[in-house]
C-alpha cells in the first residue's frame, strides 16, 4: 500500500468518525432537534458503511502480511480488544454516574442497564448483535453493534483465508449459523474491501488513466448525494418493508434495515477509493496531522456515546455552549483514552508476546511481528 493511499483512507476514517459523532449529537434529545437533518440523513449509519470498506481492505492487506492464522488472530484481537475491555469499563462507569445525577437522561431506548460482568462478557465476546443470541445494549455504547458485525467478518475471512477443505467449509457454515442474517447482510459492503485490495494489489489502479480516476474519485461522491436528494434511501426502505410486511422490517433487521442502501454505499466508496488510489500513486509526503487523529478515531468511535449522556446528565440546561460541549467534550475524552489504550498498542503486543514466549513448554515465542 503506498503513501498516498493510506494517507486517504486515514482521512476517510477521521472524516466518517466525526460524521458519527456529530449524527449522535444531532439527536433531538441533546439537541433539541436543531440539527435534525443530519437524523434524516442518516449519515451516521451510512458513515459505518465507509468504516466496513476501509476494514475489509486493511484486513485483506493484513492476512497477506500476517501470513499465518496464529499471528492473524493474535493481531486482530489484540486490535479490538485493547480498546474494547477499557471502552466497556469506561461505558459503565460513566453511566452509573451519569444515572446518578440525572436518571432521566438515560431512556430506555438507548440505555440497556446490564450488571458489569454481563457488560463484560457479551462486549468482549462480540456476541451483542449475533443471531444466535438475543440481541442486548452494552450500557448507552450503541455504536459498540459495529464491532460485532466487525468481529464477525474477521473470523470469517480468516477462516476463509487462511483454512483449506472440508473443515473451511464446515467451520464456515457454523460461523454463519452463529452470527446470523442480520450480520451477514451488510459483509457485502465489507468484502467491496477486501476486492479493491486484490485489485489494486494486482496493479489495477495503474490501469486508470487519470481522466477515468478523477471521474471515479469524484463522481461517487456525486452520486452519492445525488441519491440522498432524490430520496433514494426511503425509497430502498419502502420497498424492504413492503417485501417483508406483515413483520416490521427495522424490528427484525435491526442495525441492517437498510441493507440494499448499505451495499449501495459500499459500491460507492469502493469506486472513490480505486480512483484516489491512481490519483495518489506518486504521492510521497506524509500528514502528521492526519495520522494523529487517525490515530484517535477508534477510540473516539468506542467512548463517544457514554460521554454524550454523561454530559447530558450534568448540564441540563439547553443552550449552544452545551452543544458545542457535546462536541469538544466527547471528541476530547476519545482523545485521552487513545492517548492512554489505543496509541500503546505495539507496547501492550510486545508484553503479551513476552508473556507467551515466557510460559509456553518450548520457551519460543510466536512469529515475530512488526504492527
Amino acid at each position: 500500500m503506498n503513501r498516498g493511499l493510506s494517507l486517504w483512507l486515514d482521512v476517510l476514517r477521521v472524516a466518517a468518525t466525526l460524521v458519527v459523532v456529530l449524527s449522535h449529537i444531532a439527536y433531538a434529545r441533546f439537541t433539541r432537534g436543531d440539527y435534525q437533518f443530519m437524523r434524516d440523513l442518516n449519515l451516521g449509519s451510512d458513515a459505518v458503511i465507509v468504516f466496513f470498506v476501509i476494514s475489509g481492505f486493511v484486513i485483506a492487506y493484513a492476512a497477506e502480511r500476517d501470513k499465518h492464522l496464529p499471528n492473524y488472530t493474535f493481531n486482530r484481537g489484540t486490535r479490538l480488544l485493547s480498546v474494547l475491555l477499557p471502552a466497556l469499563l469506561l461505558t459503565f462507569v460513566f453511566d452509573q454516574m451519569g444515572q446518578r445525577i440525572d436518571p432521566g437522561t438515560y431512556p430506555a431506548g438507548y440505555y440497556g442497564a446490564l450488571p458489569l460482568w454481563e457488560m463484560l462478557l457479551r462486549g468482549l465476546s462480540f456476541s451483542n448483535e449475533w443471531g444466535a443470541f438475543e440481541r442486548v445494549r452494552l450500557g448507552t455504547n450503541g455504536p459498540l453493534w459495529s464491532l460485532s458485525y466487525e468481529a464477525a467478518y474477521y473470523i470469517l475471512f480468516g477462516v476463509a483465508f487462511f483454512m483449506s477443505g472440508a473443515r473451511r467449509v464446515i467451520i464456515l457454515l457454523g460461523l454463519v449459523v452463529l452470527f446470523g442474517p442480520r450480520v451477514l447482510l451488510l459483509m457485502p459492503a465489507w468484502l467491496m474491501g477486501v476486492w479493491l485490495w486484490r485489485k489494486l494489489a494486482a496493479g489495477g489502479a495503474g490501469m486508470l488513466t487519470s481522466a477515468t480516476a478523477r471521474v471515479m474519485a469524484w463522481g461517487a461522491p456525486v452520486l452519492y448525494a445525488a441519491c440522498l436528494w432524490i430520496g433514494v434511501p426511503d425509497m430502498l426502505a419502502h420497498l424492504t418493508a413492503e417485501a417483508m410486511a406483515p413483520a416490521r422490517h427495522r424490528h427484525v433487521l435491526a442495525f441492517s434495515d437498510e441493507f440494499i442502501w448499505n451495499a449501495l454505499i459500499g459500491v460507492f466508496t469502493t469506486i472513490h477509493i480505486f480512483g484516489m488510489a491512481r490519483l495518489l500513486q506518486n504521492h510521497t509526503r506524509d500528514n502528521r496531522a492526519v495520522r494523529w487523529w487517525a490515530g484517535a478515531s477508534f477510540s473516539i468511535y468506542v467512548t463517544h456515546y457514554p460521554a454524550l449522556h454523561l454530559i447530558d446528565a450534568v448540564f441540563p440546561a439547553e443552550t449552544l455552549a452545551r452543544d458545542a460541549l457535546f462536541v469538544v467534550g466527547s471528541i476530547a475524552i476519545g482523545l485521552i483514552f487513545a492517548q492512554i489504550f489505543e496509541r500503546r498498542i505495539a507496547g501492550l503486543r510486545s508484553c503479551i508476546r513476552a508473556l507467551i514466549g515466557h510460559w509456553s513448554p518450548s520457551g519460543r515465542r510466536p512469529h515475530p511481528h512488526h504492527p
